[in-house]
């Protein structure tokens, strides 16, 4: 629904100084079809998202899967893509693995399924809800 609250929220503009002045050589920012947003490409088909911290590192790694399996189905196979956290000096290469493809298409399934709901579904409270940039819009 093109809801951006973030734009205000501590760790997002944290976000933005490390994405500011992380790998300054990189054409960044690479919108594609509207959809996908990868932060850069390097040589070799390898796509980077950057992030400060490790604290929801699984669902980085299904992004980045995401992004994979997306281009995949624009007929650009061979692509892998690497997490960068620059803060930790640390990276974490992925792959879509097998099982990968059908589970992503079952992920889309269960969001078009909540996005078709008239009234969303009842809200889940767990311990990362107090550091999201959407917190007031679920609490307050």
């Amino acid at each position: 629904n093109q809801i951006q609250m973030e734009n205000e929220h501590e760790n997002v503009a944290i976000g933005k100084v490390i994405d500011e002045n992380s790998y300054p050589y990189e054409n960044k920012h690479l919108l594609i079809d509207g959809t996908i947003n990868i932060d850069f490409i390097r040589q070799h088909k390898q796509i980077h998202e950057v992030k400060k911290s490790k604290s929801i590192e699984e669902a980085t790694i299904w992004q980045v899967k995401y992004y994979l399996y997306y281009l995949k189905n624009l007929g650009m196979d061979g692509v892998s893509g690497v997490i960068d956290y620059p803060l930790l000096r640390r990276n974490i290469f992925i792959e879509l693995e097998e099982g990968d493809e059908q589970k992503i298409r079952e992920i889309i399934t269960n969001i078009e399924n909540i996005v078709s709901l008239p009234v969303p579904p009842a809200m889940e409270k767990m311990k990362i809800c107090r550091q999201c940039a959407y917190y007031e819009l679920c609490f307050i």
